[in-house]
């Protein structure tokens, strides 16, 4: 579509930029509107070159490493960084999430998957929950997947009223405004994924017992309503893509690629600078004085089965 091709274009030109100081907030400029091509994200062409393991793994270490001096960053001045990943199931988000937290500090960086909303909470003003996962001073929050239910899987399964997701319209842009506005820094993210690629890799979890799991029977209904999603992503998109919050579009049919280019672009509009910290120099141990080990046969020792393993060997 014209929107997600022109978003990749621009995800790629940040991508020669990943160390930062750019200025705090993206352009504030809309991308063109998301097209409404009949069958909603199928792909044409030819494939795409893939980049090596070897370059990839390379490349994302470099990615990673930028992400730890983010973190300094944000835990040095004080910053407070959202970013919401939103997309087709099986479009790689979780994937892409816990790369960038892989070397992060789960104090600093935490990812928030919330559930579905209790009796109580659907009660409540619908952007409540979200408030109180939202960061405090020095921390990075990761929502996989986000208040941006409402406009997907709920308005299409049906899961809210008319009334309710015209509501969210109206004051999503009006939330999102106000955060940035106190100063969170907020980058918003969609997982572009074509039909067929999904229907890849939904074979691919049914039929691996590890990964069985992530299929779940939502996941059926979901599949059979894809231009429904295809509609609703483009109106939301409509109304939420605003300047103060830009809405940036992932291709991921290639998942090494979306995570490089994901996390690259992150990289790009974050105003971060690299933190100074002194050198550290371990002294010598000082020595234990008056202390004696008890045998280790007064524990509960854990079995050693890589031991069985060897000898099995």
């Amino acid at each position: 579509m014209a929107r997600d091709q022109a978003a990749a274009k621009g995800a790629d030109r940040s991508a020669s930029r990943p160390t930062g100081k750019q200025a705090e907030r993206p352009p504030e400029r809309q991308a063109e509107r998301p097209g409404k091509e009949k069958g909603g994200e199928r792909r044409s062409g030819p494939a795409p070159e893939k980049l090596s393991r070897v370059r990839y793994e390379a490349e994302l270490l470099r990615l990673q490493g930028e992400l730890v001096a983010v973190q300094e960053w944000v835990k040095a001045t004080g910053q407070r960084l959202v970013v919401v990943f939103e997309g087709r199931d099986a479009a790689g988000k979780g994937s892409t999430i816990k790369r960038i937290t892989e070397f992060l500090n789960p104090r600093v960086a935490r990812i928030v998957a919330l559930p579905v909303p209790t009796e109580r909470q659907r009660s409540q003003w619908y952007f409540q929950r979200y408030v109180e996962h939202l960061p405090a001073a020095g921390e990075i929050v990761l929502f996989d997947r986000s208040w941006y239910n409402r406009a997907g899987v709920e308005r299409v399964m049906g899961f809210c009223t008319p009334e309710e997701y015209r509501r969210f319209l109206h004051q999503c842009p009006m939330f999102e405004r106000m955060l940035v506005e106190d100063g969170i820094l907020l980058r918003k993210y969609w997982f572009s994924v074509s039909d067929e690629e999904q229907e890849r890799r939904f074979r691919s979890r049914v039929e691996d017992p590890l990964r069985r799991w992530k299929f779940s029977p939502n996941d059926l209904l979901t599949r059979d309503r894809w231009v429904d999603f295809s509609r609703a992503k483009d109106e939301m998109f409509v109304h939420t893509d605003i300047p103060e919050a830009p809405w940036y579009v992932v291709e991921a049919d290639i998942k090494r690629h979306a995570r490089l280019n994901m996390i690259a672009h992150l990289l790009s509009v974050l105003p971060y600078e690299h933190v100074s910290h002194p050198r550290i120099d371990l002294p010598p141990r000082p020595p234990a004085q008056d202390y004696e080990r008890p045998p280790r046969e007064l524990f509960h020792q854990v079995p050693d089965h890589v031991g069985q393993l060897l000898g099995d060997g």
